[in-house]
C-alpha cells in the first residue's frame, strides 16, 4: 500500500467483442492434481480455493520493530483458517519477508498439510527517492539499492521454491502520482527481463511467475501518457498483469461515481449506501476492463489479476465524516463481498488489501485511513466483513497476540450502523 495520492480517471469503456474475461483469467483451477504435483502460480492464481491477500504483520507504529516468527505463525494460522493460501509482501529490505517464509516453513514442518504461498515483492524506486539521496527524485535513474533488493529476492526464491511462486518487481513504481519515487517503465522492464533470464538458465524455477504490480493507469487503462513502447515491451515480458484499483481513494479524488444521483434521493439512507457500494464495485470492474481492453489493443493475451484493492474503515481526513464519508466497516464489508464474489466467479486472483491493520503507515496520525485497511484490527477483532467467519467458528482455538479473534462492536450490527454515513461529495476537495 502507499501514502501517495490516489488520483485516477474513470475509464468506462465499451467491452470489445473479443472477450477479455477469457484472456485475463487463464488458469487451471478446474483441473485436478496429484498429491505429488507441486502447485505453481498458474495453478493457484484465480483459483477460488486459493484466495489471496496483501499481508503485513507489523503490530507497532514503527516498522523497525519487526514482528517475530511466533507472531507471524499466529497470523499464518488465522489467514489459513480464512481460506487464504497466497500472501503478497512488498519488499525484502526488512526481515519481515524472510521471516514470513521461515514461519510458513516451520508450520509446514509441524503440519505437512499446511499450505501457504507467497507473491514476494521487490521494492523498486528512483534515484533520490523520498529525497533521501541528497537531491530531488530523478525518475530517469534508479536507486542504487534496487540491485540489492532484486538479488535478495532472488536468494529467497531459490531458498524457498516451494513457497515463493511469484516475484513482483515494484509496487506502484510506475504511476506518476507516486512523485516521491516512481521510475520509468524501462527500469521495471530491465529487472523483469533479468529475472526471466535467470529462469531460462535454471537459476530460478522455470514455473516461477514474474510480474510488476501497479496502478491500473500504469498498465494502460488510463491516460494515454502511459501508452509507451516500453510499457508494451513490459506487458510482453511479464507472465501476467497485476493491476491495482481503488474506488475508495477515488471517492475523494474522482468522486463523480460516489455522488448520490437525483433518482436515488428518495431512498432510505441504507439503500443509498448500498447503491453507492454497487457503484464503487462497478468502478473497480471498469478499471479492470480498461486494462484488459488495452492489452487486447496491443495484442497481449495474458492473465490479468488484481494485485491490490481494498477499503479503509476509519479516517479523520478526506474520507471521513468531513470528507467523502467512505470509511466504516459496513462499506468495507460490502466492497469485500462484491469483490470476492466477482473475482471468484471470474477466476481472477484478488490480493485484497489487507489482512490486518498496520499502524506504522501513518504513525503520526492514529486515525489516518492508511492505518485502517485491515480486515482484522490491532485488538484482534474481526471487522464486519469477517463476522460470519467468527460465527462459523473458524477462528476457534486461534489467537493473535494472545487474544482470541472476536467481533468488532461485540457483533452488534445496530451499533455498527450508527457509525455509517451516506456518501458525501459536496465538500472542499
Amino acid at each position: 500500500m502507499k501514502n501517495s495520492i490516489k488520483s485516477a480517471v474513470i475509464v468506462f469503456v465499451v467491452l470489445l467483442v473479443f472477450s477479455c474475461n477469457n484472456t485475463k483469467k487463464e488458469n487451471r483451477s478446474n483441473e485436478t492434481f496429484n498429491e505429488e504435483e507441486v502447485l505453481n502460480a498458474e495453478h493457484i492464481l484465480g483459483n477460488p480455493e486459493y484466495l489471496a491477500i496483501s499481508y503485513g504483520g507489523y503490530r507497532e507504529n514503527d516498522r523497525d520493530i519487526q514482528p517475530t516468527i511466533p507472531e507471524l505463525k499466529e497470523d499464518m494460522k488465522i489467514l489459513n483458517a480464512m481460506g487464504i493460501r497466497i500472501l503478497r509482501t512488498y519488499n525484502v529490505h526488512y526481515d519481515h519477508a524472510e521471516n514470513v517464509l521461515k514461519a510458513i516453513t516451520e508450520l509446514k514442518q509441524e503440519d505437512p498439510t499446511f499450505e501457504m504461498y507467497v507473491m514476494l515483492g521487490i521494492w523498486i524506486d528512483c534515484k533520490n527517492a523520498f529525497s533521501t539521496g541528497g537531491g530531488e527524485p530523478n525518475h530517469d535513474e534508479e536507486s542504487e539499492r534496487n540491485p540489492v533488493e532484486v538479488n535478495t529476492a532472488i536468494d529467497l526464491a531459490q531458498q524457498y521454491p516451494d513457497i515463493v511462486k511469484i516475484l513482483a518487481v515494484g509496487n506502484e513504481a510506475m504511476v506518476k502520482w507516486a512523485t516521491s519515487y516512481y521510475v520509468e517503465p524501462w527500469i521495471i522492464l530491465k529487472w523483469v527481463n533479468h529475472l526471466q533470464g535467470l529462469k531460462q538458465t535454471g537459476e530460478l524455477p522455470e514455473d516461477l511467475w514474474i510480474t510488476s504490480s501497479d496502478d491500473y493507469s500504469s498498465w494502460g487503462g488510463g491516460d494515454a501518457i502511459y501508452h509507451t513502447e516500453d510499457l508494451e515491451k513490459l506487458a510482453n515480458a511479464v507472465d501476467y498483469i497485476s493491476m491495482h484499483t481503488y474506488p475508495f481513494h477515488n471517492s475523494h479524488y474522482n468522486s463523480e461515481f460516489w455522488e448520490v444521483p437525483e433518482d436515488e434521493m428518495h431512498l432510505s439512507d441504507k439503500e443509498k449506501i448500498d447503491a453507492a457500494m454497487i457503484r464503487a464495485f462497478e468502478f473497480a470492474k471498469a478499471q479492470y476492463d480498461s486494462v484488459a481492453n488495452y492489452m487486447t489493443h496491443i495484442g497481449v493475451n495474458k492473465p490479468i489479476h488484481i494485485g491490490e484493492t481494498g477499503w479503509a474503515t476509519t479516517s479523520n481526513g478526506q474520507y471521513g465524516k468531513a470528507g467523502s464519508r467512505a470509511t466504516d466497516e459496513y462499506k468495507q464489508g460490502l466492497y469485500h463481498k462484491h469483490l470476492r464474489a466477482w473475482t471468484n466467479k471470474e477466476k481472477i486472483a484478488c490480493f485484497y488489501f489487507e489482512a490486518f491493520d498496520e499502524q506504522w503507515k501513518d504513525a503520526a496520525n492514529p486515525l489516518g485511513s492508511e492505518n485502517h485497511f485491515g480486515l482484522i484490527n490491532l485488538n484482534s477483532e474481526a471487522k464486519y466483513p469477517l463476522w460470519n467467519l467468527v460465527d462459523k467458528g473458524i477462528f476457534e482455538g486461534l489467537t493473535r497476540d494472545g487474544k482470541p479473534i472476536t467481533k468488532t462492536y461485540n457483533g452488534n450490527l445496530d451499533a455498527l450502523m450508527k457509525d455509517v454515513l451516506v456518501p458525501k461529495t459536496d465538500y472542499p476537495k
